[in-house]
């Protein structure tokens, strides 16, 4: 059994709790140490029971609450050497582990698989955490879907997948022709229908839950991306996660 919540996801911020009844792991603290806490605290999560925190990529609605909570709770924070060279100092951890893009950090009693991703941002990865068999996907920030996205996808029972934009929104919007081109782009961000297309290519027979996250507030809306993906209901459960509030806490079973 794994728990997962989305403490927060969005443009605004971002981060990702897996855990089970004795430990647990955050993808990403794109919000401050106290609105992780008080987000925790709120769904009756532990946080002595984190082991680490594992960063995606340098954008500071990813890291920015990493230094300081690892401080805090004593705990180490994981990201490729890409990712830490190209962080602000203020946002460079005391405790951190370098990760190598696929290849497997054993965080005991997980498994936890940086996968190499497109987007605009010094060797970022995305996250696959494995746990007796369960296996969780944290798929944001991915730009054009490579054959390691894919590939991990594939074996998850849970995920939390991008779906950042709705393309007529996007292309009929205030944003400068510069910024819609580069969230359209290879290395930018997921729109709905991408996300929608990845899933009917690649998603596993185990797939459950499927968390729609990293929605833009210029570019999309809740009930755009849940519609866009309403018509796969019938294969797994489809949640919208909240820029400004943590969504339930899902148990995920095999």
């Amino acid at each position: 059994m794994i728990e997962i919540c989305a403490l927060a996801s969005g443009s605004n911020g971002n981060c990702y709790y897996i855990g089970n009844k004795e430990d647990a792991i955050l993808v990403d603290a794109g919000i401050n140490c106290r609105q992780i806490l008080v987000r925790m605290k709120v769904k009756g999560l532990d946080p002595t029971k984190l082991r680490g925190i594992f960063i995606t990529h340098e954008h500071n609605d990813h890291v920015c609450g990493a230094r300081v909570l690892g401080k805090k709770l004593d705990i180490p924070v994981y990201m490729t050497r890409g990712t830490y060279k190209s962080l602000y100092l203020t946002n460079k951890p005391d405790a951190v582990r370098f990760v190598e893009p696929n290849q497997p950090v054993m965080l005991i009693p997980f498994i936890v698989h940086p996968v190499l991703k497109n987007h605009d941002a010094k060797e970022p990865t995305s996250f696959r955490v494995e746990f007796n068999g369960i296996n969780v996907g944290v798929f944001t920030d991915i730009g054009s879907p490579c054959s390691n996205v894919t590939s991990h996808l594939k074996v998850c029972h849970a995920l939390f997948l991008e779906t950042n934009y709705d393309e007529k929104m996007l292309w009929e919007g205030h944003y400068p022709p510069h910024l819609k081109k580069r969230v359209a782009s290879d290395v930018g961000h997921l729109s709905n229908l991408q996300a929608v297309n990845l899933l009917t290519a690649h998603a596993g027979p185990d797939l459950k839950c499927v968390l729609l996250s990293h929605l833009s507030g210029e570019n999309n809306t809740p009930r755009i991306a849940y519609e866009a993906m309403k018509h796969l209901e019938e294969k797994f459960a489809i949640i919208v996660t909240s820029r400004r509030e943590p969504t339930e806490v899902i148990t995920v079973t095999l």
